[in-house]
């Protein structure tokens, strides 16, 4: 009886968030588009981080989440259209990657799947993915500093302006890897991977002695501006970064600096199953406060397999929700009670995202009521006849007049999540499409998706599609003429495999190549002009539309 309960409780639930979705959403492309943002009190729209309509970049996929395909073809016809990057803006480098770079990449990926007609080379070509290129590519300036770490904003027209500040926060340096990685591997362009990694590295080699991080660096002398240590604003996305970017590219190195951290976190800032902010030098505490921005971290910690630390802190705040009807930005962990001018709740989705993973990993009922009670709240408190409005203040429910972009991208989008336990997005790899591509068998939608910081998900097996696609491109045609000119003199030195490959020679060519020999085998092609590549046996490279050709052919 139980199970049926929670199903029915589920579908219920289920409902009221689709319903919520559409009411936000519908009042945006009546009242705001183009513009970013809905201003749900006046039923008007403005331009917050840009002029991108962001909203509607940022909804795209949560479209396909709940399964409107016909709304999710209309929209990607719209932005083809009207969206452009050259323009005279003043935009934050951070918000541009993870809501338009991640929503446009993610949104590229879903596309087949959303019965958008796709171009032949697709996932390694298509109009989606060169608009995310396009606007990563506004974002590179920003990394042309001293020490590889970026500045925090960027004109789109003119890069850089002259008398920009060089502070930025850890996040808005640490939270690039899982959308440049996936832009280098899905265009063959290494320069986004490369500067996103030479950022993430830059922050460990100037963490303190005992392990911890600031919160904002100066980007041309590495020197810390603000030394509070904690998992909160400022930081966040950068640990988060570390352990999906070492998911999303299977990378051992990222991880174990994640775990490194993960120590001095636990050492110096948790006490009780909360985390306060400490001095990074010192590790003494600075501020016993609780930020809403900080609950995404059981999710986190539930990513690393570590679900009952994870289970505890997550119960923490639960009670804080359970207290006000809302995280408040920032909470007195000893008193109990919110804090001057940060009383207010903008309908942020951290805690309901580390519900979504803690229900993946444990079903315990729990998780469940907070997604209910989050619904009821957040209709009950905010909703009104234009949208939903950011809660100025959970004592007395006074409202502001703004709907971030992210409420459709993440806080609806992990509810429905919560409630939809066989939404395709929770696919444990039992389906999934195969693609024949011009390198070989390329496997989608396997699920084990990656959600960026701003809940846009990245499917991690399409990093494989398209590997090193520009060497690889001139290595097959060269390897038929090979063929065809060997098919004359029926002479097929197949055997010397080894010679070339570095022993990789019976390789699955449709099997990522990310280990290094892949790598070397293409820096020593590189040394050559390109048309003139020494001649490698089929069976180390060759696979045309799906036929794998070996020594029996």
């Amino acid at each position: 009886g139980a199970g049926l309960g929670l199903s029915g409780l589920c579908l219920c639930l289920r409902e009221r968030v689709r319903a919520m979705f559409y009411h936000a959403y519908e009042h945006y492309l009546e009242s705001a588009f183009p513009y970013d943002e809905l201003r749900p009190l006046t039923c008007d729209g403005q331009d917050t981080w840009g002029s991108f309509s962001l909203t509607l970049i940022d909804a795209l996929d949560t479209l396909l989440i709940l399964g409107n395909v016909s709304e999710f073809q209309r929209v990607v016809s719209v932005l083809q259209e009207g969206v452009d990057f050259d323009i005279d803006v003043n935009a934050s480098v951070f918000e541009t990657n993870i809501r338009v770079v991640g929503g446009l990449l993610s949104a590229h990926l879903l596309s087949k799947k959303a019965g958008v007609e796709v171009e032949v080379g697709w996932p390694c070509s298509g109009p989606l993915l060169r608009m995310a290129e396009e606007a990563a590519r506004k974002l590179l300036p920003a990394f042309q500093t001293p020490t590889g770490m970026p500045y925090g904003t960027v004109n789109l027209l003119h890069g850089v302006n002259p008398g920009e500040t060089p502070v930025t926060c850890t996040a808005g340096i640490g939270t690039f890897i899982v959308e440049f990685a996936t832009l280098s591997h899905l265009t063959g362009d290494p320069v986004f991977e490369d500067v996103a990694r030479k950022a993430l590295k830059a922050l460990w080699k100037n963490r303190s002695d005992i392990g911890l991080v600031g919160n904002h660096i100066d980007v041309i002398t590495a020197k810390w501006v603000a030394q509070d240590a904690g998992i909160g604003a400022g930081v966040d996305s950068y640990f988060e970064y570390l352990v999906k970017g070492a998911i999303l590219l299977q990378d051992k190195e990222l991880m174990s600096m994640f775990l490194e951290y993960n120590k001095a976190i636990k050492n110096y800032t948790k006490f009780d199953d909360w985390y306060l902010w400490v001095q990074m030098y010192k590790g003494t505490v600075s501020m016993p406060v609780f930020q809403s921005l900080e609950a995404y971290w059981p999710g986190l910690q539930s990513l690393i397999g570590d679900v009952d630390n994870a289970m505890r802190t997550f119960l923490n705040y639960y009670t804080v929700w359970k207290q006000f009807g809302g995280l408040p930005e920032f909470y007195n962990i000893p008193q109990g009670y919110t804090v001057d001018k940060r009383e207010g709740y903008p309908l942020r989705p951290e805690l309901i995202e580390s519900a979504m993973y803690l229900y993946r990993a444990t079903r315990d009922p729990t998780l469940l009521e907070l997604g209910r009670d989050a619904v009821e709240s957040i209709e009950k408190i905010s909703k009104v006849d234009c949208g939903f409005a950011t809660i100025k203040d959970l004592r007395d429910h006074k409202l502001d007049n703004r709907m971030e972009s992210f409420f459709l991208a993440e806080t609806v989008k992990y509810l429905y999540l919560l409630f939809d336990p066989d939404n395709f997005i929770h696919n444990d790899g039992s389906a999934f499409d195969v693609m024949i591509t011009p390198y070989g068998e390329c496997v989608l939608n396997a699920g084990g998706y990656v959600f960026n910081t701003e809940a846009h998900p990245i499917d991690p097996a399409a990093l494989h599609c398209c590997r090193n696609r520009k060497e690889e491109q001139w290595e097959v045609e060269d390897l038929m003429q090979e063929f065809y000119s060997l098919k004359k003199t029926k002479k097929f030195p197949l055997k010397r495999a080894s010679d070339h490959g570095e022993g990789e020679g019976a390789k699955d060519p449709a099997d990522a190549s990310s280990e290094k020999g892949g790598e070397k085998r293409n820096s020593k092609k590189n040394s050559h002009s390109l048309l003139s590549c020494p001649s490698q046996s089929f069976n180390s490279k060759l696979a045309v539309l799906g036929q794998v050709f070996l020594d029996n052919t």
